[in-house]
């Protein structure tokens, strides 16, 4: 039975969650500098846990545009993760990687969505790796999924999966800045079992 009450979740809690997104996202950093070639800095301004139906709102609107990356997350945790970009944020990325101009087209073609889900695996893997490091957790990330689209639209596939917890998912602001100055959004939802683990291998 989880002991782990997320109505009732401290600020030692979220400092600890927090500090594994920081942590996350310097990796991220280095691997995705790499692949656009080009210099960046991402940082978790803020750690909120939130009921499904806000998160829309906090990332700008249930009707704003994202591409959300989702994976499936097993092993000795449960869950699911998403990393979430607007969908300019998006495009730009797609256009340093791929070294082509910026469109406004309604829609995204394959390569571009194969593009935006190697950009999403390297950034919630980054993210996977940090947590299993810190905790010596196995942590088992499913192949990616991609969808674009509303972001109320895209939030009802991890509140339909994990409604049992009480409505409650935990949502990590990253920023992106220097050369590349962007906003994205990773989004954890462990079950409430791993909520435990996790804090229990870090000593708390």
């Amino acid at each position: 039975m989880a002991k782990i009450d997320l109505e009732q979740m401290d600020t030692m809690y979220f400092d600890v969650l927090k500090e594994i997104g920081n942590i996350g996202a310097g990796n991220a950093t280095t691997a995705l500098a790499q692949l656009l070639n080009t210099k960046v800095d991402m940082k978790v301004p803020k750690v909120e846990l939130l009921e499904f139906s806000e998160v829309g709102e906090a990332m700008g609107g249930e009707e704003q545009i994202m591409a959300g990356i989702y994976q499936v997350v097993d092993g000795d945790i449960h869950g699911s993760i998403m990393f979430l970009l607007e969908e300019k944020s998006a495009r730009t990325l797609i256009s340093m990687l791929m070294g082509t101009p910026e469109h406004d087209s309604e829609s995204f073609t394959e390569m571009e969505i194969s593009a935006l889900k190697e950009i999403g695996n390297i950034i919630t893997g980054s993210y996977l790796s940090s947590l299993s490091t810190l905790t010596n957790l196995k942590i088992f990330p499913s192949i990616p999924d991609i969808s674009i689209d509303m972001a109320g639209a895209i939030m009802s596939v991890p509140a339909i999966e994990f409604g049992e917890l009480g409505d409650r998912i935990l949502l990590i602001e990253t920023a992106f800045s220097d050369d590349l100055k962007l906003n994205g959004f990773f989004i954890l939802v462990p079950d409430l079992d791993s909520y435990d683990k996790i804090l229990s291998s870090l000593g708390m």
